[in-house]
């Protein structure tokens, strides 16, 4: 199928979805379901229109040039309007072969964001720190809600992990490439002689599901409850209100013990427990497609070092797209991180436009 044809059997589906909703219907399911698919595709048929009639108007300006006895300003006028046109259509086009490209059916969920300290001692819990500050820092400045989950801190300004709720609307869609090893080299505030060190901290970003979008046997499952502690093992809570959920089958283990409701923590720790098994499932499909695919921007392999945080140089760098920006400060504060995201994304979409290749 060429590209013309199938953008017009993408607008002759349009045109039907439009003739379906204007007649009256009983379902309400079905016209919720008609009505979502129609909006869903209402911005690239917009584009489509947009590119078509661009191009139309090009033909006619160039028609219209052509004619040796047009008038020197309305010449100069034509061409103005020709030149926007030839700047104007290539944007167009990719922006319409951005929209035909096939959609992550997570990207629109929540996240569950996981911050554990690396390889560092106390520098790399501090640095987890940072992490999660930037995060809810770029959270807020995206409009979204932060909420934390879990936090065992060091008792001395650094964090050994944390989990976060993050919601709003496209959370995944941004936060998914942040998955992996953080990197920071910088001169601890304790290191007299002011060598640079290097640690490192963990991240991953898990679409948040819901009961119905995985199963969980009961039967699979060994809930222990115990007492909660806080930093050095002492006693933070007289009852035994923290909850160990094991997931035999899988051996993944989440552990909740914020909360002084033992329900409340069991509630949280089934979120992340579902949101790792479904995460679990993500992975081996996109290792499958890795197979056939040359590069692959959002892996989402924890174990994989995607971005080293530089103080003394001031530079942030992403290994995956060798992009580096000397805003490590702004960065850091969540304020320029989107500029990095962006770049991933934009890179993301490149490949898999190359990948897709003939088809469009």
């Amino acid at each position: 199928m060429s590209f013309d044809q199938k953008l017009n059997q993408l607008l002759d589906h349009f045109e039907e979805l439009k003739e379906k909703l204007s007649a009256p219907m009983e379902d309400a399911g079905e016209f919720a379901k008609l009505s979502k698919e129609y909006a869903d595709l209402s911005p690239i048929a917009e584009k489509i229109h947009e590119w078509r009639m661009c191009g139309e108007e090009k033909k006619s300006l160039e028609e219209l040039l052509s004619d040796p006895t047009l008038d020197k300003d309305l010449k100069d006028m034509a061409q103005d309007d020709l030149l926007r046109l030839q700047e104007r259509l290539p944007k167009l086009l990719h922006e319409i072969q951005v929209l035909l490209l096939p959609k992550d059916v997570d990207d629109e969920r929540n996240a569950i964001l996981e911050i554990r300290a690396g390889t560092g001692g106390e520098e790399a819990a501090l640095f987890a720190a940072d992490l999660l500050r930037m995060y809810q820092r770029y959270a807020e400045l995206q409009g979204w809600r932060f909420e934390l989950m879990h936090e065992s801190d060091t008792g001395l300004g650094g964090i050994k992990e944390a989990s976060a709720s993050v919601l709003g609307k496209g959370v995944f869609a941004k936060l998914k490439f942040e998955s992996g090893v953080h990197r920071v080299q910088r001169v601890p505030e304790t290191e007299a002689g002011g060598r640079i060190h290097t640690s490192a901290a963990t991240v991953a970003v898990l679409p948040e599901v819901e009961e119905v979008d995985i199963h969980i046997d009961e039967k699979d499952l060994r809930i222990d409850v115990f007492r909660s502690s806080g930093p050095g093992g002492q006693s933070v809570n007289t009852t035994d209100s923290a909850v160990r959920i094991t997931h035999i089958p899988s051996g993944v283990v989440v552990q909740q013990q914020d909360e002084k409701s033992q329900h409340k923590n069991k509630a949280k720790a089934l979120k992340i427990l579902r949101a790792r098994l479904y995460e679990h499932q993500r992975e081996q499909k996109a290792a499958e497609r890795a197979a056939s695919r040359k590069s692959q921007i959002g892996s989402g392999d924890r174990s994989e070092r995607i971005r080293t945080y530089n103080f003394p140089q001031g530079r942030v760098t992403d290994h995956r797209i060798n992009l580096t920006l000397y805003k490590l400060d702004r960065i850091i504060d969540g304020s320029a991180l989107d500029e990095m995201i962006q770049a991933l994304i934009s890179e993301d979409q490149a490949s898999r436009l190359a990948d897709l290749g003939e088809t469009l």
